[in-house]
């Protein structure tokens, strides 16, 4: 009866760590995307030009106006039918998701580049906030 006990408060201390470590990262992610340097994410944008643009459509769709765009929405540009049919709503919640692993969010997309790094996507996204 004791070891049940044991290992009860053993798994109940477990679940309280593990959901404490995971709350500790999401709240630390949410802080860097709430804090990303546009400046440094000006630099990091030029690793994008390689397929992207501010204004002209490239191998990848221009980007002045993403935010608060749809997804596969600009007229002039071939979107894989996957983006398309997203419904996405690009703002910093989905731009972060879309950096952080395009084809795990969008299943089929052309998109292949990721941005591991939790605060290179904040930044870049603070950039891409600008471009009006």
């Amino acid at each position: 009866m004791k070891l049940d006990r044991l290992v009860t408060k053993s798994l109940a201390l477990y679940a309280l760590l593990t959901a404490t470590a995971f709350a500790g990262a999401t709240l630390t992610e949410a802080a860097v995307s709430a804090n990303g340097d546009a400046e440094r994410g000006k630099t990091l944008y030029q690793g994008c030009l390689g397929c992207h643009s501010i204004d002209e459509n490239d191998l990848g769709p221009r980007h002045r106006g993403v935010f608060g765009r749809h997804a596969g929405s600009i007229e002039d540009y071939a979107y894989s039918t996957a983006l398309k049919n997203s419904g996405l709503i690009w703002n910093e919640a989905t731009l972060d998701q879309w950096l952080t692993n395009p084809s795990g969010l969008v299943p089929g997309t052309k998109m292949f580049f990721k941005v591991d790094d939790a605060q290179s996507r904040a930044d870049i996204i603070a950039y891409l906030k600008q471009l009006k």
